[in-house]
């Protein structure tokens, strides 16, 4: 199983693109598949820079409604026109930060091959999406900024809306989520519930960033959260909306078991005991 990262806030090339959004490809024995697609088309481009052929892709599981994870799906549609484009049904929903929009750009709803889904799917041996993740442990800070709009009128998300990857192959199991804004934690605990243990390997942004400081309080949910997946034996890549100052916070901790991910970095995951 190959995964490679094409597009994230940071870039592990000066040749290759970025953007706050992340996008990762993924090879299995059975799939060529997206998770999340950034918010444009430069996912495209590092895409060309690493010899990918997108138009191989036949499936795409967008992981939550906000643009940074969606708004790429256009300009994918444009180069593959065939694979089945998952997301929860509520995707859609308008979702805002403060007054600024960031909610998945209307037109997309009217895209060919959207599967809207509700609660778990089993795509096929290899490939299930779960959602239901109602936990709120260690529940990111940053959430309380966000909001949905229903019914003409604005109340905080609670995001419902997100959905997680989880491929299975060789007895080992991966699990990709977008930002973790139900929080890792509560994810976790999802995911044993449904698959009887622990993933072996996690792709997430764990949604920690903020502009202001980190309070005691932060740094202690940061460090607790780390902690926890420190006593784990499952391997984490993160990036996009964990930020710098939490990501350090949980490397102190978690050491090799935590690694960073950027724009055009190849995951092989065969090499990964």
């Amino acid at each position: 199983m190959n995964i490679i990262c094409l597009i994230e806030n940071t870039k592990a090339a000066p040749e290759f693109e970025r953007e706050h959004g992340l996008s990762l490809y993924i090879e299995t024995e059975n799939h060529k598949l997206l998770s999340d697609t950034g918010q444009s088309g430069l996912f495209l481009k590092n895409a060309d820079r690493l010899g990918i052929d997108l138009s191989l892709v036949d499936t795409v599981v967008i992981s939550h409604g906000h643009y940074d994870h969606a708004d790429g799906l256009p300009a994918f549609r444009e180069v593959n026109p065939h694979a089945a484009v998952y997301l929860h049904k509520d995707a859609f929903l308008p979702r805002y930060h403060e007054e600024s929009y960031i909610g998945v750009a209307p037109e997309i709803k009217t895209l060919s091959g959207l599967a809207l889904i509700d609660g778990f799917t089993q795509i096929d041996d290899e490939l299930s999406i779960f959602g239901g993740v109602t936990g709120r442990r260690c529940y990111p800070k940053g959430n309380n900024e966000l909001t949905v709009e229903i019914n003409g009128k604005l109340q905080k998300d609670d995001f419902h809306h997100e959905i997680y990857l989880v491929i299975t192959q060789h007895g080992r199991r991966i699990l990709i989520s977008g930002c973790a804004h139900n929080g890792i934690l509560n994810i976790m605990d999802r995911f044993r519930e449904i698959y009887g243990g622990n993933p072996d390997v996690v792709i997430t942004g764990f949604h920690m960033i903020q502009s202001g400081e980190y309070t005691a309080n932060d740094k202690n949910q940061i460090l607790r959260t780390a902690k926890e997946l420190a006593e784990t034996d499952t391997l984490f890549f993160s990036g996009h909306c964990t930020g710098k100052p939490a990501f350090e916070m949980m490397k102190t901790v978690m050491g090799d078991q935590l690694l960073a991910l950027s724009s055009g970095e190849r995951l092989l995951m065969q090499e990964i005991p």
